[in-house]
């Protein structure tokens, strides 16, 4: 959540000069985060957030878009609610303000998306609509395996805008529904960096990135330590299923050993936990890695033939079944 709120609170100061920009974050804010009520017969506009900052915001641009006036009623904090919410209720010039943001048509029809004019913008405007939409029900999480830029949506239309928006601005978004809840999530980690950038979360985003950099390091030096770690095990365990089978072949073949293949196998038994090139330099003269392994090799090879023409157990006789398996 820390990182939400930092997001927030630098949008929240994001300066936007082009008034179609405004309108555009203004109509996403509305639709995103409130809804239209008849009180009295009266169109009333609630927007509920969970930044006071934001409200702030969005009040600002109601007056200076608009000249409408609002006012701010908040929820403290209790029972189901961790945090305050803050409410921007517009009451005397709802459904002017409604027709005007395009939460209601010409008709006076509620909008289940996003404003046809919004809907059709540019990139500016596709920029303001995630600015507007992440300000009213957005959350950003850490980088790392379920990292996710997420945005609570009102119903199926106002999610497939979203996700409109983000094609127009080159970021792949997707739209799935939780648990009755429409909501647009980007995973990947590209495409969330620039989300905030293009929303105006520049410091923030630089703040995501290092951390994302720092945890794609630590995961990169963990999985290869631990596949280090697996071929170090692997072969221990090969070794000691070569040894094994080096003194199973010795009792095979007794005195009738070469002596090439003895002083290799000898070698094997006497450091049991040594790779093959550590057995090679420990040879006198020294061999190569290939050298010994081809020598250990055929001692198996020739005591394996010998085992099977006296019908008794070769080599792997003795092995358990997770040697077996090297």
């Amino acid at each position: 959540m820390a990182l939400t709120v930092e997001v927030k609170d630098e949008l929240s100061r994001h300066v936007v000069t082009r008034t179609s920009c405004r309108k555009a974050e203004v109509s996403a804010m509305l639709r995103f985060s409130g809804g239209l009520h008849i009180i009295s017969g009266r169109v009333v506009i609630e927007a509920e957030l969970d930044s006071e900052s934001a409200a702030a915001r969005l009040r600002r641009s109601i007056v200076d878009l608009y000249g409408h006036t609002s006012e701010l009623i908040v929820v403290r904090a209790g029972g189901l609610r961790k945090n305050d919410r803050y409410v921007v209720r517009v009451v005397r010039d709802g459904e002017s303000l409604a027709r005007q943001t395009g939460l209601l048509d010409s008709r006076g029809r509620p909008v289940r998306g996003l404003a046809p004019e919004v809907v059709s913008g540019g990139v500016d405007a596709a920029e303001a609509v995630w600015r507007g939409a992440f300000l009213a029900h957005g959350s950003l999480t850490e980088p790392g395996r379920s990292m996710s830029l997420e945005v609570t949506c009102p119903g199926p239309e106002a999610a497939l805008a979203l996700v409109g928006a983000a094609r127009r601005i080159g970021v792949q978004a997707k739209s799935r529904e939780v648990r009755g809840i429409d909501r647009v999530v980007v995973r990947d980690g590209d495409a969330i960096s620039e989300v905030l950038r293009r929303m105006g979360a520049v410091v923030t985003r630089e703040t995501w990135e290092k951390r994302r950099a720092r945890r794609e390091v630590r995961g990169t030096a963990n999985r290869l330590a631990n596949f280090d770690d697996a071929n170090l095990r692997r072969s221990a365990r090969a070794a000691v299923a070569a040894g094994a089978r080096v003194q199973r072949a010795f009792e095979i073949l007794g005195d009738e050993v070469p002596e090439h293949l003895r002083e290799a196998g000898e070698l094997r038994l006497a450091h049991k936990q040594a790779s093959l090139e550590e057995l090679g330099q420990l040879a006198s003269p020294q061999l190569s890695k290939d050298a010994v392994a081809g020598r250990i090799r055929r001692l198996l090879s020739t005591a394996d033939k010998r085992a099977m023409d006296l019908g008794i157990p070769d080599t792997e006789a003795g092995l358990s079944p997770d040697l077996l398996d090297l």
